[in-house]
């Protein structure tokens, strides 16, 4: 059964930005967008294992800061090489001003 866990609050994130969330052996991030919608990936590129969290969120995508691959940070799409291969998303809600995601 799926469970929802706190990931952070909803003033710990800028909008356009990101912040990395690590449970258990798991690294995430959590991005608002410029719109205040708020997206959970995995954070670690899936080209070189490198922290997304340190690269930028821009134009709905993030940017990894090691080779400037870009994946949506909606659909977790790779976007551009050398990352090819998709990032995994989880479902987001917020509740009086806590952001959540489902695991």
């Amino acid at each position: 059964m799926p469970t929802w866990i706190r990931a952070c609050a909803t003033e710990d994130i800028d909008a356009d930005d990101m912040i990395r969330f690590d449970h258990g052996a798991r690294t995430f991030i959590i991005v608002r967008s410029e719109d205040d919608t708020f997206h959970a990936l995995d954070g670690i590129c899936s080209h070189e294992k490198v922290h997304l969290c340190d690269g930028l969120v821009m134009d709905g995508r993030v940017e990894c800061p090691k080779h400037n691959a870009t994946f949506d940070y909606r659909t977790g799409e790779a976007k551009r090489a050398p990352a090819c291969i998709n990032l995994k998303t989880f479902p987001v809600k917020v509740e009086d001003g806590q952001v959540y995601l489902e695991l």
